[in-house]
């Protein structure tokens, strides 16, 4: 379908208007906090790169666990937003480089990653299920099979491998943003298509590809879950910090490119439950000058500020993940 909105557009036009209505908060959820959760994470990136510099972030607004706020994070949303209203060609032309920035990154941790490699580190390659301690199994950390099953919680095995697929399953949400932006397309029925699978089979491989040598250059039990920036962190372990400093900015690229793209996404949704009369439909209007829908892309980049600024990652990424979950199943049900 040619036109705004992505799953949301689907569902007004074959769920109607409560159908549409509820996935389009749960698509504003999942593009709202996942886009602070990835300026979260390019704080994290942009904390290793600026370490042991006269630039260094202090702790206090360098992160909401070790202080109060985190600053950067928090202000590149606002940059973003900046840039987002202002056109659809400064925001593709910024896409491209960066996305050549970071596939190139990528392609070098893998190929540089592989003299690192020990291969005892996957075995086990699966490593057997464990239960967890009492404290680390409340209500909001027990996966959803557990609770149907009123199976004790575990981690690793085959349950933490779907636990674990659960928790980084928004990192496969920018897809959904190639169909938000249909109107601004030029040949859709075509392009959409392409870029969707084309893109999804590349990320795929890579993302199995990049999961495999940090893996294999460091144990999992040494992998810090906490660790904003373990792919620096692991290379740096081996002695590689040439690498680590590679790694760490072109994180901070990527990140900042696919944080614009999730806003970018949320913008698009929101001009389209606008334009429908769910939402104010004065959100929806278009600039003048630019032709973005500016009053809802300001809105949204000041919303996801604060949330970025003060919301630790770790619950970013569990909310993420329900809206995401939850417009993918009410979708297929419908």
């Amino acid at each position: 379908m040619p036109v705004a909105g992505s799953a949301y557009t689907f569902s007004f036009a074959t769920l109607g208007e409560l159908g549409a209505f509820i996935i389009g908060w749960d698509l504003v959820l999942e593009f709202t906090v996942g886009s602070a959760a990835l300026a979260t994470s390019f704080s994290q990136y942009h904390g290793v790169v600026l370490a042991d510099t006269p630039f260094a972030i202090p702790e206090a607004v360098a992160s909401v666990d070790i202080g109060v706020m985190n600053l950067p994070a928090g202000l590149l949303i606002l940059g973003l937003t900046v840039v987002l209203m202002t056109g659809i060609k400064l925001s593709s032309r910024i896409n491209q480089v960066v996305t050549a920035i970071k596939v190139a990154v990528v392609l070098l941790v893998i190929i540089v990653g592989l003299f690192f490699i020990n291969v005892a580190n996957w075995s086990p390659f699966i490593p057997p299920s464990e239960g967890t301690a009492p404290s680390e199994a409340g209500a909001l950390d027990i996966s959803l099979v557990e609770t149907i099953f009123r199976l004790e919680p575990t981690v690793y095995g085959l349950g933490g491998v779907f636990a674990a697929a659960a928790l980084v399953f928004f990192a496969f949400i920018g897809f959904d943003v190639i169909a938000t932006t249909a109107e601004e397309t030029r040949n859709p029925q075509r392009d959409l298509p392409i870029g969707i699978l084309g893109s999804l089979a590349i990320v795929t491989v890579l993302y199995m590809a990049v999961s495999l040598i940090i893996t294999g250059i460091r144990p999992y039990t040494d992998i810090d879950p906490a660790d904003g920036a373990p792919l620096a962190t692991a290379f740096t372990a081996v002695g590689v910090t040439w690498m680590g400093n590679v790694v760490a900015i072109g994180a901070c690229i990527g990140l900042i490119v696919v944080a614009m793209i999730l806003l970018l996404g949320q913008t698009r949704v929101g001009f389209a439950m606008s334009r429908d009369r769910l939402l104010p439909p004065a959100l929806g209007a278009v600039h003048p000058r630019f032709g973005t829908p500016y009053r809802f892309t300001l809105l949204a980049g000041i919303v996801i500020a604060i949330i970025a600024t003060f919301v630790p990652l770790s619950t970013l990424a569990e909310l993420v993940n329900i809206g995401t979950l939850f417009a993918s199943c009410w979708w297929r049900s419908g």
